[in-house]
């Protein structure tokens, strides 16, 4: 399992033993934006989804807080998330995160796909409970650097306001038994913006409180691995 620490804003620190891992798909509340993330990914040979929203369940082990993402190939890419995580306490905490996809093996399965990556959470987060009324005014962004170097570009840009609530999926967690300690579900994502090349050096996400100007970040470098021999 991955032992993951989060830091809340009061200073005072989190551990969660991570012993389910689950990601969100197609988790937009608006149907447009989950037909434009559809269209998205079909652009890369992903089949739709047979049923929406959906939920991949994902090896404990990839819930990771690193700087460094290592990749067999040059289609592989992030996306800019939030992540539920309930601590040992059974506290539920917020948090970014960045779920680093193989779109290569996407074409052949979503799930197989989530599996190859790892999904990258903060090192902070806050309690679900203390912007639970603001939820939906939480911002959201994701900047990548390009392949040989050059200034960062804004990739995504929006509020967890587009997606599903932390709400729908503890929900969907209580019925299915897993609003366990050591549960970490990750929301899904918002759309991309177009001509923005998401196969890239480097990823950075924010997820901001404009209320209190907040902000949880993660970043990490994608580190192409060396050619296999044999």
């Amino acid at each position: 399992m991955a032992a993951l620490t989060f830091e809340l804003p009061d200073g005072t620190q989190r551990r969660v033993e991570v012993s389910r891992l689950l990601n969100a798909g197609y988790a937009g509340r608006s149907q447009a934006d989950v037909a434009a993330h559809v269209a998205e990914l079909a652009e890369l040979g992903v089949p739709a989804p047979s049923t929406v929203p959906a939920l991949y369940p994902v090896a404990p082990y990839l819930g990771q807080q690193t700087a460094e993402v290592p990749v067999q190939h040059a289609r592989t890419s992030g996306e800019a998330e939030w992540a539920l995580v309930v601590d040992e306490t059974g506290d539920l905490l917020l948090t970014a995160a960045c779920d680093h996809t193989d779109r290569a093996l996407e074409a052949h399965g979503v799930a197989w796909s989530k599996n190859a990556g790892p999904d990258v959470l903060a090192r902070t987060a806050w309690r679900l409970a203390d912007v639970a009324d603001r939820l939906d005014t939480l911002t959201l962004r994701a900047w990548v650097t390009p392949v040989g170097g050059g200034a960062e570009v804004l990739l995504q840009d929006g509020t967890a306001g587009e997606l599903l609530t932390p709400g729908y999926w503890t929900e969907v967690l209580r019925e299915r038994g897993e609003l366990r300690p050591g549960t970490v579900l990750i929301s899904g994502t918002i759309p991309m913006r177009a001509g923005v090349d998401p196969f890239a050096a480097r990823w950075r996400v924010e997820l901001a409180d404009p209320a209190t100007g907040n902000v949880i970040a993660l970043a990490y470098d994608v580190l192409p691995m060396p050619e296999p021999i044999g």
